[in-house]
């Protein structure tokens, strides 16, 4: 499907061209930074593809973290540099790498892995460098760009900020009301709420988001769009706290009822990116003392309301 491309919206040295719905999942949100010297482009979504003159000048591609959704147009960029985070660049350089990111079972990813090829271009590059939390890229003319390791999401996902600006680019903390995702393996819902506390201390006046907020330039609204993406999170542990009420429960049946998806929503990681998440949730529980865990004699755990 065509997907139309407006002008951008443009913020001093960045433009940022929006897809389909505000750039909604599948979709994503284009950003553009042009210094004297450099253009850089944030992560290359599904709206990328229809932005090929733009893309044909970019000279580095900076990833604020690796999922099949951020890279579309890499395979067709040979001529431009990426670089990722540490922490997320074996994902960016092979499928391997970014198998083991994933951390599903051998049926899902092989379900995966052709439909990323098939749905967003899915190519490895091999020759994607590392940054690290703090370095900074001069592009010249003082426009100057900076990664903030903000980790949850992913291992090595970033805040991208262009300093000139004003502009945040804050990728897949993005504020929409499915609220945070931690389900895959390089996930962490300890990390996603220390960076949702840290992501408010960024020098911005402007806020990007990978999916479907698209920009945000007031930062009342950023706070409550923020706050409220926040919430899911005890939502979904209360959620936990309501299933359990019914008397204690396997990981694997908590994983049936879900707190992500609805059920009979149907893709091929939902399961997985449910169990991990409850399993995280619960894991805080019982570090919270409401929940306990009990094994049978086959060593399978239950989970009960501890009060």
């Amino acid at each position: 499907m065509k997907i139309e491309v407006y002008e951008p919206l443009r913020f001093g040295a960045v433009e940022v061209y929006l897809g389909a719905k505000s750039g909604k999942y599948p979709d994503g949100n284009q950003v553009l930074v042009q210094g004297a010297d450099t253009r850089v482009a944030f992560d290359t979504p599904l709206v990328s593809r229809q932005l090929a003159d733009e893309l044909a000048q970019v000279d580095l591609v900076l990833l604020g973290h690796v999922h099949e959704d951020h890279t579309v147009a890499l395979g067709s960029m040979p001529h431009a540099a990426v670089q990722v985070h540490e922490a997320d660049l074996a994902a960016a350089q092979s499928w391997d790498g970014l198998a083991r990111h994933y951390g599903y079972s051998i049926p899902v990813l092989e379900q995966l892995h052709a439909l990323v090829q098939r749905d967003f271009d899915y190519t490895p590059r091999p020759d994607a460098t590392a940054y690290v939390d703090g370095q900074a890229w001069d592009l010249g003319g003082g426009v100057r760009v900076r990664a903030h390791h903000l980790p949850g999401h992913t291992a090595g996902h970033c805040a991208l900020v262009e300093e000139s600006s004003g502009v945040a680019f804050i990728g897949d903390i993005d504020l929409t009301g499915f609220g945070p995702y931690y389900g895959d393996a390089s996930s962490d819902l300890g990390a996603f709420r220390r960076s949702l506390r840290c992501v408010r201390e960024l020098d911005a006046r402007v806020w990007v988001t990978s999916h479907h907020r698209g920009v945000l330039t007031e930062r009342a609204a950023f706070e409550d769009a923020l706050a409220r993406f926040a919430s899911k999170i005890d939502e979904r542990s209360e959620r936990l706290l309501g299933y359990l009420q019914d008397g204690p429960q396997t990981l694997a049946q908590l994983t049936a009822r879900r707190i992500l998806y609805p059920v009979g929503f149907e893709y091929p990681y939902v399961d997985s990116a449910e169990q991990r998440s409850i399993a995280q949730h619960l894991d805080w529980l019982i570090g919270q003392g409401e929940v306990r865990s009990t094994a049978d004699a086959a060593g399978v755990a239950s989970f009960a309301l501890a009060h």
